[in-house]
């Protein structure tokens, strides 16, 4: 954190300074990908970015740091939440963003390296809470606007069914290693709709 409690490199910037972030981003990301947190080298990833290893090292002070704003990076720019008209489509569209995410072949290897990470280190752990967060309060409204049609009761608990949509897949992204594919998303959406239309994540 710096001295005003930012994390750091999480200010967002403008013009030349905007371009260097999002080079740096690129690569840290890249870097996670191919080899994990624990390879992550500050020098390395500006000689890939072609930045200063000064403007690195300023910017983002250490590893920690990086893969932070990277988060804050890909929580601002995820996909907003659906709008289909109904509960089970709004989840199901939920579901399969995020299938498809943990399946891709740099997405996924990227948020092991994330979620690794965030076993060991606090700070890499704090910034992936805040990504999750970010994610849930986006997805939240779909809830709230079921409630409103009167698919859901009033007490119905959004994060609790928003996570009970992922984490069948995380399951077997982590766990299992089971594949993760449409039927397995569309089970895993219509199986949280059918415990909450039964009243199972009422606070």
């Amino acid at each position: 954190m710096s001295s005003d409690g930012a994390v750091p490199g999480s200010v967002r910037p403008g013009g030349r300074t905007a371009r260097v972030r999002e080079s740096v981003l690129r690569v840290a990301g890249d870097l996670l990908a191919e080899r994990g947190f624990t390879a992550m080298d500050l020098g390395e990833v500006a000689i890939r970015a072609e930045v200063g290893k000064t403007t690195v090292y300023r910017r983002w002070r250490s590893p920690a740091g990086l893969v932070a704003d990277l988060l804050t990076e890909m929580a601002e720019t995820s996909l907003p939440h659906a709008n289909t008209g109904s509960l089970r489509g709004d989840l199901v569209a939920n579901a399969r963003l995020v299938a498809r995410t943990l399946a891709d072949e740099r997405q996924g290897p990227l948020f092991k390296a994330l979620i690794a990470a965030a076993i060991s280190d606090p700070e890499t752990a704090a910034a992936l809470h805040r990504f999750y967060d970010v994610r849930l309060t986006e997805w939240t409204p779909c809830v709230a606007a079921a409630i409103e049609r009167g698919e859901l009761g009033p007490r119905t608990d959004a994060r609790a069914l928003l996570s009970a949509v992922s984490a069948p897949l995380y399951y077997r992204f982590l766990t299992s290693g089971d594949a993760i594919d449409d039927a397995v998303a569309v089970t895993a959406a219509e199986a949280a709709a059918t415990a909450a239309e039964a009243g199972l994540f009422r606070r």
